[in-house]
């Protein structure tokens, strides 16, 4: 078999010989490299099952705490990560204190089963009393870098004991996987082999937006960008990104104008302390179409608003359905859903904390932040600045105006055609994976194995995060993440070969 091909994989319950299988596979491929001798002599030294993670933002952190869990002693875990710091990716990789949680640390635990985990390690720190507290006890948004500092705390103790040690980080990016019916063996960009039992992609979000002609990128501060502080800027999306660059502005000390666009320029509401609605999984329209659908929860917030409840009560309740409805939606259904109800959904389900909401509000009211329904029809660079060209939503003409600066700040959409992750381009290219039909991500069974273009199901790749969003939809969110974390590890050890069984063979 050559590097690009796959064998079929054998049953998960035919695990043993590992050594020897995986020896074999490396001879099938014809690996003649400098790294091929010290991988054969660590993998006859070291006989615990062993998982490859690849990626190491919040998505391969969470997997490897569950994974370690417990059986810290008898498995092996090796991250993949090609940023100097792990756990934080672009969500917590800031450092600016005005970019908070959009989801309370109430629900930010990394255990499922331990509810108050986050909230009791915040309380630890001393930070429940942090100025960015509002609403009393977990009700609170604390800043995305402190989480970032929470992930890193839980990863430490496993990464403490060296190559020994329960967990190993690479610095690397991965660009190739090869399968076997007995593991697994991962290229990375370097040239050296690692090899596993499982692969596992948690590579999180494929951009979908280049950063080019001129645009910046929203993860690099005003100041390290270059954009002065009375500069014209121009936001593309109003989404939370945007949000979250208008604070970094306000930070920087910007006074120019800012203007934000998006195509209904539709900005994301606030939480509220509130509690979330009973609904009984009878009443939920399984399997019904869009209309029914929004008819069934417009009608659910119309009698909750009359009862003088909010909302957010509807929306909070639904969320442990979510996964499911979409589940039981028809393809043509969620390209409907897709194209027509995205943006309304966005905006009322990933909320802004209470405190960044009046935030935005005051930077509103001041007219140095304005909000237009527009499409971007072209630019056009200019000795001064640049020329865009946009049509205000609703309208025939085409506008033209002077601005500075154009951040693209619109969220991650489908995944592109041509995938710039090297492993996953690799993947798809050689049928080991596939795009979903509306180009969400990756297609994947319920519990996370890769399928590939001939639609077989892996036993040796599997994936969790933001690219498994074709078959679940809600999995960006930590909470979702959480519990899908959870349930790859528990599949993943019951999976495993004994170490025992392993050593004697």
């Amino acid at each position: 078999m050559g590097a690009g091909g796959a064998a079929k994989a054998e049953p998960l319950s035919s695990c043993g010989s590992r050594s020897v299988g995986l020896l074999r596979g490396l001879q099938s491929i014809a690996v003649t490299t400098p790294h091929t001798a010290t991988i054969r002599e660590t993998r006859l030294q070291d006989h615990r099952p062993h998982v490859l993670i690849i990626g190491g933002g919040a998505s391969g952190v969470l997997l490897a705490c569950h994974l370690l869990r417990n059986r810290a002693g008898d498995l092996k875990v090796t991250l993949i990560e090609k940023q100097p710091e792990v756990g934080r990716g672009i969500a917590y990789c800031t450092t600016n204190p005005d970019h908070l949680l959009n989801v309370r640390a109430a629900n930010m635990t990394a255990f499922p089963d331990q509810p108050d985990h986050f909230w009791r390690w915040l309380g630890a720190r001393k930070e429940c009393g942090s100025a960015w507290q509002t609403g009393g006890g977990p009700f609170c948004f604390a800043p995305r870098k402190i989480y970032g500092e929470y992930l890193s705390s839980l990863i430490a103790p496993l990464s403490s004991g060296g190559r020994s040690g329960p967990l190993r980080i690479i610095r690397g990016e991965c660009v190739s996987i090869a399968q076997f019916p007995s593991g697994v063996t991962i290229t990375l960009a370097d040239g050296s082999l690692h090899q596993g039992d499982f692969a596992i992609l948690a590579t999180g979000h494929e951009a979908s937006v280049c950063h080019t002609g001129g645009y910046l990128d929203p993860w690099t501060g005003p100041a390290d960008a270059g954009v002065e502080p009375d500069a014209r800027v121009l936001l593309l999306g109003t989404g939370l990104t945007m949000i979250d660059y208008v604070l970094s502005l306000s930070r920087a000390g910007h006074q120019g104008p800012v203007l934000a666009m998006s195509r209904r320029g539709l900005l994301p509401r606030g939480h509220r302390n509130v509690q979330p609605m009973r609904i009984d999984p009878a009443d939920v329209p399984f399997g019904k179409g869009m209309p029914d659908l929004l008819r069934w929860l417009r009608t659910r917030i119309e009698q909750h608003a009359r009862q003088g409840g909010d909302w957010r009560c509807v929306l909070d309740g639904i969320r442990p359905f979510v996964q499911q409805i979409w589940q039981h939606l028809p393809m043509p259904a969620r390209k409907s859903f897709l194209e027509h109800a995205r943006a309304w959904w966005d905006v009322h389900r990933h909320r802004m904390a209470p405190e960044v909401e009046k935030r935005i509000d005051a930077v509103i009211a001041s007219g140095r932040l304005q909000i237009m329904a527009a499409k971007l029809c072209g630019i056009e660079q200019v000795t001064e600045g640049v020329l865009i060209h946009y049509r205000r939503r609703g309208a025939t003409t085409v506008e033209t105006m002077q601005v500075d600066n154009i951040v693209e700040c619109r969220q991650i959409g489908p995944a592109p055609v041509k995938v710039v992750n090297p492993v996953l381009r690799s993947l798809i290219e050689r049928g080991l994976a596939r795009l979903d039909p509306l180009h969400l991500g990756i297609d994947v069974t319920p519990d996370g194995a890769v399928i590939s273009r001939s639609g077989e199901a892996s036993e040796r790749l599997f994936a969790v995060g933001p690219l498994t969003r074709p078959a679940f939809w809600e999995i960006i969110a930590i909470p979702d993440i959480t519990e899908q974390c959870m349930a790859l590890a528990n599949r993943l050890r019951r999976a495993l070969p004994k170490p025992a069984a392993i050593s004697r063979s």
